[in-house]
């Protein structure tokens, strides 16, 4: 049984793998040429949290792929609420053949794939968000970065993304600088992961609090929002705290020349990426807005390989 959890359960092999296959069926929808990969497979996708491009991306992935998708949003299903998650995970993987979840808590993941006796993917969890990260890999790979020895720098909040980032340079032995303000931390059970890994791999991660340092001759730059689904609250403490993290002109301008900026969406201008930087970058961010779809569909397929 295949699951698509986090990248630290993948080996470096098995993420080039599922890229080269994303890179495959990418070709053949481009070609108008569909394949039916998981033809009359049924896709249960559970999101507690919204989204545009998740829902989009794996809805249109599974009919693409021969299959259908079934959407369960906070409303028709609550895990752990009114029913335990292995008597969800139960009796969904009797119905359906593939499970998708957008979650806040992977331990929810965790439990679905120990129960349901079908494969089950993560379409994001407040620790984890492996199938964007795909999507990023993908994109890189196609701009032609060289994905075993670039150098990436993630500026701003320590999140779902930045912890994913860490699972794919650990694993894959590029270099990841990641710079948060000062107060903020890394959760002490990624970076022990990402420790581990990169004793193997090579990698070359660093924490720092100066984003300038961590741009400087980065092959590509990354951010995400600073108020992640969930902490609106604490947007004002967080607007404060994230000064001087913006990723604007004069930040870009020390990354290597021609450097990709990347940014998962949705954006928000003047905060996290000026106006300036995200349109100079939109072919590179809706590129990899684009390929959700075709990364997805690779991490189905894969997971639902004999």
């Amino acid at each position: 049984m295949r699951h698509f959890l986090t990248l630290n359960d993948l080996t470096k092999e098995e993420i080039f793998e599922i890229l080269d296959l994303s890179k495959k069926i990418k070709k053949e929808a481009k070609a108008r040429d569909f394949k039916p990969y998981l033809k009359d497979k049924t896709l249960a996708m559970i999101f507690e949290k919204s989204s545009t491009r998740t829902r989009v991306s794996f809805e249109v992935g599974i009919a693409q792929l021969g299959g259908r998708g079934l959407f369960l949003s906070s409303k028709e299903i609550q895990l752990g609420r009114g029913e335990p998650v292995k008597d969800t995970a139960r009796v969904l993987g009797r119905m359906t053949d593939i499970i998708m979840a957008r979650v806040f808590r992977q331990s929810d993941l965790e439990e679905l794939a120990r129960f349901s006796g079908v494969p089950v993917i993560n379409g994001l969890s407040d620790d984890f968000h492996p199938v964007q990260l795909m999507a990023d890999l993908l994109t890189l790979s196609e701009h032609g970065v060289n994905l075993e020895t670039m150098k990436v720098a993630y500026i701003g909040d320590p999140n779902n993304m930045s912890n994913s980032w860490m699972m794919a340079a650990s694993k894959l032995g590029f270099s990841l600088d990641i710079a948060i303000p000062k107060g903020y931390h890394v959760a002490e059970f990624v970076r022990q992961r990402a420790e581990a890994n990169s004793e193997k791999s090579g990698a070359k991660i660093r924490i720092l609090n100066d984003p300038k340092v961590a741009v400087s001759g980065a092959d590509c730059v990354t951010t995400d929002t600073w108020i992640s689904m969930g902490q609106e609250e604490q947007k004002e403490q967080k607007l404060r705290d994230f000064g001087g993290f913006c990723v604007d002109s004069d930040l870009m301008a020390l990354a290597k020349p021609g450097a990709c900026f990347l940014h998962c969406l949705p954006a928000y201008r003047g905060y996290e990426v000026s106006e300036e930087v995200f349109e100079a970058h939109a072919g590179e961010i809706f590129d990899e807005a684009e390929n959700r779809l075709h990364a997805q569909k690779g991490v189905m397929v894969w997971v639902c390989a004999e």
